[in-house]
């Protein structure tokens, strides 16, 4: 290939790489409609290319419609507004470790697809049949329309009753009126982000973390700030840096069973936490939706805070059922105003079938009784879960007191993207650590859902797939 054509190829990739530049702006909405353009020479120096090539790209895209020129003025983004892409927002990443298509894969796929990378229990795992009796309850006894008609903004009173005590055994004191039930813990949060953040504002979040709350927040264009996480809660010394540095509006956190770690929150980490809280005005999301897990209940920052700065939510879709859809959230009462005409706006009223289905089983005792077996069933599967990776060489972080979740280091050299994408051709989805870590630090961990983990071929596939990527 002689010089010329070398140099036409590379500009032309040149080209196309400032063409993508900007465009992955414009999806991402950091350059809206009728926004400016960098100026050739600025962007030129930014992308480290010649001023040629970004005029020919500007005008490619100007061809395509894509922005316009204003003769004297510079280059605009044309309108209207192209559709949200989360996929474009989130940092690059291949497809089998964006979090969005690790849930999408274990929400689609058929039974005969194993899923220990997914974050719920086997459907043989949940009290159908205590279901199927508050169901034959509300056909024969539902009358005022429970049926048919819309619930009360707060939701089910009789309910909210109910999960103030549950609470109350977690030392949290929420009176009812400052609990508003949710769809879900996941509508909880987006809820109170639409409430309380602007486009732009700083979140903290624990690295790693639920893989979802990237997505949720990336959906409300905040600025994602991830804090090392430890077997007793957040590193306080680096929480406290980025506190001065990003001056956050939010931390959104998991309480009792941390996720995907399975480490539960320290008294003196939570003391602290809640110290530097004060001291910098950020409110704190504590998603509690693992509670019912316990053995024994972990610090909850809502119950040394009272409520105040700290939000509390929860749901019962990890331990009762994700079909029938009800949470809640339980926050100060100057705030629960707002957040019913929030609802109200955005959902107009909350599912009362699902409440009064889930109240009815709350109270006859049936979910007591499923919750107790559950733990001791999670216990056994967990210790043996444990064996079997530890035989082929995939190491737990920490033994976690209680839940289904086991976040494990892979052997050296062997990066958790690679081994999901292998075990994938033999029908195995798989959660890789860096689907959970906004800074990619965790590029040699998996999290494991033990309950999801009881076929053997899960461990022959993944020794097998080990030892062909350590062997190429």
């Amino acid at each position: 290939m002689n010089d010329a054509i070398v140099m036409k190829a590379a500009s032309g990739t040149r080209i196309e790489g400032v063409m993508t530049a900007i465009a992955d702006r414009i999806a991402a909405r950091s350059l809206a409609p009728g926004a400016r353009l960098p100026s050739v020479r600025s962007f030129a120096k930014t992308m480290q290319v010649s001023v040629s090539t970004v005029v020919e790209a500007y005008e490619r895209l100007a061809a395509e419609g894509v922005i316009r020129s204003r003769p004297g003025s510079g280059f605009y983004v044309c309108g209207p507004l192209a559709p949200l892409s989360l996929s474009e927002i989130a940092p690059r990443r291949e497809r089998d470790v964006d979090p969005l298509w690790i849930s999408r894969q274990s929400l689609e796929v058929d039974d005969a697809v194993l899923k220990p990378g997914c974050g719920w229990l086997p459907p043989s795992w949940m009290p159908e049949a205590a279901l199927r009796r508050a169901m034959r309850s509300l056909a024969r006894t539902g009358g005022g329309g429970v049926l048919t008609n819309y619930g009360t903004p707060l939701g089910l009173p009789p309910l909210r009753q109910l999960l103030a005590r549950r609470m109350g055994e977690h030392g949290i004191a929420a009176s009812p009126d400052q609990i508003m039930l949710m769809e879900s813990g996941t509508q909880a949060i987006d809820l109170l982000c639409r409430f309380l953040l602007e486009p732009g504002d700083t979140v903290l979040v624990d690295d790693p973390c639920y893989f979802n709350f990237h997505a949720l927040l990336r959906a409300h264009r905040a600025n994602i700030v991830g804090v090392p996480f430890t077997p007793t809660g957040p590193d306080i010394e680096l929480f406290a840096e980025a506190l001065e540095r990003h001056k956050p509006r939010l931390y959104v956190t998991n309480s009792g069973v941390h996720n995907p770690t399975g480490a539960v929150l320290s008294p003196v980490t939570a003391h602290r936490l809640l110290k530097l809280a004060d001291a910098s005005n950020l409110i704190i999301i504590e998603d509690d939706i693992f509670a019912d897990f316990e053995h024994v209940p972990a610090p909850r920052l809502a119950a040394y805070d009272g409520v105040d700065r700290v939000i509390h939510i929860g749901s019962f879709s990890k331990t009762l059922s994700a079909s029938v859809r009800c949470g809640f959230i339980a926050a100060r009462r100057d705030w629960i105003d707002g957040l019913v005409d929030l609802k109200i706006a955005t959902n107009f009223s909350g599912g009362q079938l699902g409440a009064e289905l889930l109240f009815s089983a709350l109270k006859d005792g049936s979910y007591r009784k499923h919750i107790e077996a559950l733990r001791a069933r999670l216990a056994k599967t967990m210790s043996e879960t444990i064996v079997r990776l530890e035989a082929i060489g995939i190491m737990p972080w920490l033994r976690p007191q209680a839940g289904m979740f086991l976040w494990c280091r892979l052997p050296e050299g062997l990066d958790a993207a690679d081994v999901a994408r292998d075990c994938l051709a033999e029908g195995i989805i798989l959660a890789p650590g860096n689907a959970f870590s906004q800074g990619d630090t965790a590029s040699n961990f998996l999290r494991f859902n033990i309950a999801q983990s009881t076929d053997a071929r899960i461990f022959d596939v993944l020794a097998a797939s080990m030892r062909r990527l350590a062997s190429g």
